[in-house]
């Protein structure tokens, strides 16, 4: 052994028992070895005497990464060399008489490293200089099973390496492939066919490992070379004879199966492919996939074949036109049509997938058929079994799905994942055949209702699943007026007591499913109590499992959203049924991490708010049953903050979080009412509002640094807003006052939304107010945001800068509804005069700069109202000193000039678009109110620092001085591309 041999095996040494120095040392000698000139041939020798594994594996990955590298640069006496050694090593001969080492000899791993070599010499050479490889290659086969295994090595790594797009492939590998392919078509591909059926007629049964090698290369070559050649009665016949034979192991079987997959799969034109799937006999596997073990790989592959010849056919119907060939299509899809639905009942999920893709297809030919066959009726009822069938979980995960834990979750997700394609293709069926789709869904719940204990819970969640999503195919009016079936459906289902629906998944799609169908309900009053009783006993808000029981109070919701009136009759029992729900709700023991952690409950409240909020219930019930809600949750809120100073640490978290559910109950309950009743025809329920209001507003006073208490009182004062009106007032100044304590950006960005709730609703109504708050606000704001533009990048904290960066959007919001409710006298009071010039240069910054265009926007908008409101008509006294000048001087050249010359500003986004029609109309507006004192200086110093030549100056002048806006946009749009083209680009303006 020398030193190199040493060193190979010290470098690819994973034990660990050998000096890390020492492997150090190994590796630098391997490696100046692979920078010698002579490697190739120090390569060669080596395997021409070494017997070592890992010697011979570096010394081929070695020639491999030389050729790759170095081809162009060798010497034809080098390739020469290293092509007649290599094909020398791959026909199992010695280079020399000396050595007696034969690289055929080793392992796979070896032989495999070694087509590769020849795999590189082929794309370098052939067919122009080594153009007789494939010619010579076939001789040496006779010399048995170790060349002939090579030769289809090498046929496959050409594959892998260079012809096979299932890799990703550059423009140039993919000119060789075709190079390669066009000289092989023909030379010697036929030869190479021929070889291919004698290696699998002799090998068969004496070597299955070599004959599934050849069956192999079959299979990838077939996608290129004439069908003729493969797609023949000699061919096929040996094909079927190898799938088809008991004697020969399953592997060989399944190798030729994927053969005969790759022939039906060859693209032809539509008349020739279906003559030749027509040619196949197909019928002959068709009993493989029920006579063999259903896990098999020769059954996968088969039902990869049946399912792979029945798209072919379908494809094959579509593109002919001629009735000859259709009805050929359809008596081929009738035969395979059976084995397909038990391929897909009985076999694996990959085959089960392709096989929903066919048959949506199959469905898809139905669409536009009036009437459906016989046959295509049968093979709707059988779609709709096979699909009944995978809808059902497996009872294994039974109890984990009804208690929900970690796996019952994951199994949940991946059926639901999986249910995706076949509900797909049930709402298809429900299109093209509803009738027969709503019969099988009545009969599917039927069965499952009586169905055996150890399937009850899945046959009938299935069942159920099946009717929830048929309601996707249809529209509301078929819902409404009950179509087909749905009349007798919707109250089967209403009506019938499931003997498992205490299980969560039951009990969820049962209540899901009557939400669906409410339309018809709504229209068929007489089901009403039907739908109360399913939600309101232990089939839905008292159901034993939690989360059913919050997905029930949701749902509630929703139900009494959609019937609303024709529930009246009904108050006083729905009431009566939430009572308990209501008072769990509010009660101490309530407010566990279990409970707290999901806010569902608070629809119980909602829906109830929604019930007695109605107009049609008599004012002296409804002041009942409001009073009966209202009074308790605030006795509750006033004992609580009675109490809070001499709470201990382990109670104080509980009562926050009970305070937090009533807060949540209130501002649930207030949705049923409208400003209307509270304010003008019914003040006295008002009243009750606003002393609730009184009550939490407290909150704020003895919780003034607890942010949860504080964000859920914010958000109950936007819902009285909403509901009081303007009789909210009184309750402004104390609310805000306390919520203004905080100068937190999460605090600020929601007080700014609170403000802009209220400048929306009613105008300048609030100008004292924001006279008040917007000192604070601007104050707090320029002393939290940096001066530097705030940006996300790696080594900073992302979080807090995302923070930043959404305050500062809201507080361009606020500046924007400001300006726009005719409230920019704000900006201007005592108070906020010192905010002003910060606010404008912020203002300026970010209509010339700022990423997000709909901000920028927002900032020239600002600046057209501003200039609207506080400038005189030309030659005015001003209204704010130094503004006329600032936007002359500053907006003006910086926005609406430079910003717009940047290559940064895109004409082709519809949003810079919009902006820039903003920026045009500034200018008008500035033109309006200054005159020629904004023009000249416009034209004058802004114009010239653009190189804006003098013509277009002037027209400039005329488009702003005329009354088309349209026009002006689109001239100002011409001169500022001309500007950019100017010194070919090279003018960027900050």
């Amino acid at each position: 052994m020398d030193d190199l041999e040493k060193a190979i095996l010290i470098s690819f040494d994973e034990s660990g028992s050998v000096d890390s120095g020492l492997k150090s040392q190994a590796v630098a000698f391997c490696q100046q070895i692979k920078e010698s000139p002579s490697l190739c041939s120090i390569c060669i020798e080596r395997l021409c005497f070494s017997k070592l594994v890992q010697v011979q594996f570096w010394c081929l990955q070695c020639l491999h990464g030389a050729l790759q590298v170095r081809y162009s640069s060798m010497s034809l006496e080098e390739k020469s060399f290293i092509r007649k050694s290599v094909f020398s090593m791959a026909c199992y001969e010695t280079i020399d008489d000396k050595n007696s080492v034969r690289v055929l000899e080793g392992p796979a791993f070896i032989k495999n490293k070694l087509a590769q070599v020849v795999v590189s010499l082929i794309y370098f050479e052939y067919p122009l200089i080594w153009a007789s490889v494939f010619i010579d290659y076939l001789p040496n086969l006779r010399k048995g099973p170790v060349v002939i295994d090579m030769f289809c090595r090498v046929l496959n790594a050409l594959d892998d390496e260079l012809i096979s797009m299932d890799y990703p492939r550059s423009s140039d590998e993919v000119a060789v492939a075709g190079r390669i392919k066009d000289a092989m078509r023909q030379q010697c591909i036929p030869q190479i066919v021929r070889v291919w059926y004698d290696i699998v007629s002799m090998y068969r049964a004496s070597d299955p490992d070599l004959c599934i090698s050849a069956l192999d290369c079959i299979r990838r070559y077939v996608t290129w070379i004439d069908i003729g050649l493969i797609a023949n009665d000699a061919f096929l016949q040996l094909l079927f004879e190898l799938i088809l034979s008991n004697g020969l192991s399953d592997q060989v079987r399944g190798a030729s199966a994927s053969c005969v997959i790759a022939v039906v799969s060859k693209r032809m034109d539509p008349k020739s492919k279906l003559n030749l799937l027509q040619s196949l006999h197909m019928s002959r596997v068709f009993g493989l996939v029920a006579t063999e073990d259903n896990d098999s790989d020769l059954v996968s592959r088969v039902a990869s074949l049946l399912t792979g010849y029945a798209t072919e056919v379908l494809e094959c119907s579509k593109r002919l036109n001629s009735e000859d060939g259709k009805g050929i299509s359809v008596e081929i899809l009738n035969a395979v049509m059976p084995s397909v639905f038990y391929v897909m009942q009985n076999c694996e999920v990959d085959a089960t997938f392709s096989i929903l893709q066919f048959l949506s297809g199959y469905v898809g030919t139905m669409k536009n058929l009036s009437l459906l066959t016989n046959a295509q009726l049968l093979h709707v009822g059988q779609m709709l079994e096979v699909i009944r069938v995978h809808m059902c979980f497996d009872p294994v995960y039974r109890n984990n799905l009804d208690i929900w834990d970690k796996i019952g979750r994951e199994e949940e997700d991946r059926m639901m994942e999986f249910r995706k394609d076949l509900l797909v293709l049930l709402r298809s069926i429900g299109r093209v055949a509803p009738d027969v789709t709503q019969v099988f869904i009545r009969n599917s719940i039927a069965g499952a209702v009586a169905s055996p204990d150890e399937r009850n819970v899945e046959e009938v969640e299935a069942a159920l699943s099946l009717f929830y999503a048929l309601g996707e195919s249809l529209t509301d009016e078929m819902i409404r007026t009950g179509s087909g079936l749905l009349r007798e459906l919707v109250p089967m289902l209403l009506s019938t007591r499931f003997p498992c629906h205490s299980n969560r998944l039951v009990a969820l799609v049962y209540l899901e499913t009557i939400t669906r169908y409410l339309k018809f309900v709504q229209e068929n009053t007489q089901y009403i109590p039907l739908v109360l009783g399913a939600f309101l006993d232990e089939r839905g808000i008292h159901h034993p499992n939690i989360n059913v029981g919050r997905r029930a109070s949701y749902l509630f919701m929703r139900v009494v959203k959609l019937l609303k009136a024709k529930l009246l009759p009904y108050i006083e029992t729905i009431l009566q049924s939430l009572q308990d729900k209501v008072a769990q709700f509010t009660s101490m023991g309530f407010a566990s991490t279990e409970h707290s952690s999901c806010e569902d409950g608070s629809h119980i409240f909602e829906a109830i708010g929604l019930l007695i909020g109605m107009e049609e219930v008599p004012l002296g019930k409804q002041s009942d049953y409001l009073s009966a809600l209202l009074t308790p949750l605030c006795h509750q809120v006033e004992e609580a903050l009675l109490n809070a100073k001499v709470r201990n640490e382990e109670e104080s978290p509980t009562k926050i979080a009970i305070i937090q559910q009533i807060i949540m109950a209130i501002n649930a309950l207030s949705k049923g009412f409208s400003e209307r009743l509270v304010t003008a025809s019914r003040p006295g329920i008002g009243a009750m509002f606003k002393q609730t209001l009184d009550v939490l507003l407290q909150i704020l006073v003895v919780f003034p640094k607890t942010e949860p208490l504080r964000s859920k009182v914010t958000s109950f004062i936007h819902r009285m807003v909403d509901t009081l009106g303007s009789s909210v007032f009184p309750y402004l100044p104390k609310a805000l006052e306390q919520l203004l304590a905080e100068s937190e950006p999460k605090e600020l960005l929601g007080f700014m939304l609170l403000l802009n709730q209220l400048i929306c609703k009613f105008n300048t109504a609030v100008g004292d107010i924001m006279d008040e708050v917007y000192p604070a606000i601007a104050g707090r704001v320029f002393n939290i945001l940096p001066r530097e533009p705030l940006s996300l990048g790696p080594g900073g904290n992302n979080e807090e800068i995302r923070e930043l960066q959404e305050l500062q959007r809201t507080f361009y919001t606020l500046l924007h509804v400001i300006a726009t409710h005719d409230l920019s006298s704000v900006f201007l009071s005592p108070k906020s005069r010192v905010y002003l010039d910060p606010m404008m240069q912020l203002l300026l910054s970010t209509s010339c700069g700022h990423k997000d265009i709909l901000v920028r926007k927002a900032c020239v908008q600002i600046f057209i109202r501003l200039i609207k409101d506080w400038s005189a008509r030309p030659y005015g006294e001003e209204k704010v000193p130094g503004f006329k000048k600032f936007v002359i001087e500053a907006f003006a050249i910086n926005c609406c000039l430079y910003s717009v010359l940047d290559k940064s500003f895109e004409f082709r986004d519809a949003n810079t678009l919009i902006l820039f029609g903003e920026i045009v109309l500034a200018q008008k507006v500035m033109y309006e109110k200054y005159g020629n004192d904004f023009l000249v200086h416009f034209v004058s110093k802004g114009f010239p620092a653009a190189h804006c030549p003098q013509d277009l100056a002037q027209q400039y002048c005329q488009k702003l001085q005329g009354n088309d806006i349209k026009a002006l946009k689109s001239f100002y749009q011409t001169v500022i591309e001309n500007l950019r083209v100017q010194h070919n680009g090279s003018l960027v303006f900050r």
